[in-house]
């Protein structure tokens, strides 16, 4: 039986003059367990993605277009795997304490080979469900996302304010000017 998050391939059909068409979907990766948000290595020779296989959600590497075999990324845990275009590396985030780990790997003929994974920030940041937290910029050196808040410097949040009758409040405080 199909898993919910099963890896599929779209070919598109077309070029820049006559526009891109999608073709027909086919399956890279079917199995009984959730596969999701997978990445292609800068060559397009390698797809990494993330699967509760092991009972929880690794990173695996295969290769693209297959046949081959699997490889194991992270060790404890991992999501949004995210390929660095200027060194050997992949990013991934850890669960619960949401921090970045790299791990440098080798390419040897079909075989893919990653060192053991190290964080490469200690900073935490805040995820976002269903979609990507974070990305690499293409220098490799540096991360888009947004920080998790300070547990310190956290404002209080215990009020409600309600505006009825908005639109009129709002020609109160910004009255239309003529043109």
């Amino acid at each position: 039986q199909a898993g919910a998050g099963d890896l599929m391939n779209l070919a598109m059909d077309g070029d820049e003059a006559l526009g891109w068409k999608p073709g027909k979907p086919t399956v890279f990766l079917s199995s009984p367990f959730d596969e999701r948000e997978p990445m292609f290595s800068p060559d397009g020779r390698w797809l990494a993605y993330h699967s509760n296989e092991s009972g929880r959600n690794e990173v695996y590497v295969r290769p693209f277009p297959g046949p081959g075999g699997k490889w194991q990324v992270s060790t404890a845990g991992g999501i949004g795997a995210t390929w660095s275009r200027t060194r050997r590396e992949l990013f991934y985030a850890t669960l619960g304490d949401n921090r970045i780990m790299v791990a440098p790997y080798t390419v040897d003929g079909d075989s893919f080979q990653a060192a053991r994974p190290t964080v490469w920030s200690e900073s935490p940041f805040s995820l976002r469900p269903r979609q990507r937290s974070f990305d690499l910029h293409p220098d490799g050196d540096r991360f888009a996302l947004a920080a998790a808040p300070d547990a310190k410097n956290v404002v209080k949040q215990d009020k409600i304010v309600f505006i009825f009758n908005f639109f009129d409040e709002l020609r109160r405080i910004a009255p239309a000017t003529a043109r």
